[in-house]
């Protein structure tokens, strides 16, 4: 029912500057927008050929250790590193857990896929013999566990969710990031760009890196489309077309590598200006980088 011509006392009409205004501090209350996260924010300046990039330890340091284990990944802290990388997969139960492959048997005394066991389960297994004796007993290490070594250290870390993860998964892995207020030193990378674009939806504050085998033809416009800050690819893919480089940074982007783990590859990368590098061998890289700089 709609009645004309009749004002209650005391009401009068609110101006329409007034009117939205206050519809945009609803919307803002609502749905907050997060702050823009540039490569910049994460990485530095953005590299010239040259000038060294960052390091980030593969798995940990998976040369002194087994990779993403709790020993690996402390090894990596403990250096000059600026950055650490493990990968987050899921457990049957859904609990967030560091492991790469697929499948238990290469790097535990377990069999069959990691995600068909709980995180009970996965406890059970040795995740260190397989390297070392001396590494006897390493457990797959959760998320959390991780968490609660990293956060203290002032650390970046790249985080690489293995596989598609939800919206509805990865609220396990942002509510760890936001219990341990990390989302400004944690990066989400992944093949898949549908984990990606959840992350995105979910944690719009925590920025995101897109991992491809080969450079989309116009990468710059790829970063843009999924809303990432950067791509990490095969060095070999950006020696092919070395201008993406310049392209990436003309738009504020960041360019990684992975895996470099000799010194010429390093040398190559260097060369081309990429911004960070991820290798199976950090301290020997950040030895390499501290021998070849200008002037030593």
């Amino acid at each position: 029912m709609t009645t004309t011509g009749i004002r209650p006392a005391g009401i009068y009409p609110l101006g329409a500057s007034f009117c939205a205004a206050l519809a945009i501090v609803i919307l803002l209350f609502l749905n907050p927008v997060s702050t823009p996260v540039y490569a910049t924010d994460m990485f530095g300046e953005l590299r010239q050929p040259g000038e060294p990039s960052f390091i980030a330890g593969h798995r940990g340091d998976r040369s002194t250790a087994p990779e993403n284990t709790l020993a690996a990944l402390e090894r990596a802290m403990a250096s000059p590193l600026e950055f650490v990388e493990t990968d987050v997969a899921r457990s049957r139960d859904g609990v967030p857990v560091l492991f790469h492959d697929r499948t238990l048997g290469r790097t535990t005394d377990g069999k069959g896929p990691l995600a068909d066991r709980t995180l009970e389960e996965l406890k059970q297994l040795d995740a260190g013999s397989w390297y070392s004796n001396a590494f006897a007993g390493e457990r797959i290490p959760t998320l959390e566990e991780f968490l609660v070594v990293f956060a203290p250290t002032g650390k970046k870390a790249l985080l690489e969710l293995k596989g598609y993860w939800s919206v509805e998964h990865l609220a396990a892995v942002t509510d760890l990031l936001d219990r341990f207020d990390l989302g400004d030193r944690v990066i989400f990378m992944s093949f898949n760009l549908g984990s990606l674009t959840s992350a995105a939806e979910l944690a719009p504050g925590t920025p995101r890196v897109a991992i491809v085998r080969s450079l989309p033809e116009d990468t710059v416009g790829f970063a843009r489309s999924f809303r990432v800050i950067g791509v990490v690819t095969q060095a070999s893919a950006i020696a092919e077309r070395p201008d993406v480089v310049d392209d990436m940074h003309a738009a504020g982007l960041g360019v990684m590598v992975y895996t470099l783990n000799s010194s010429e590859t390093w040398a190559q990368a260097r060369a081309l200006g990429v911004d960070g590098i991820i290798t199976d061998k950090p301290s020997s890289l950040d030895k390499w980088l501290a021998q070849t700089a200008p002037g030593t």
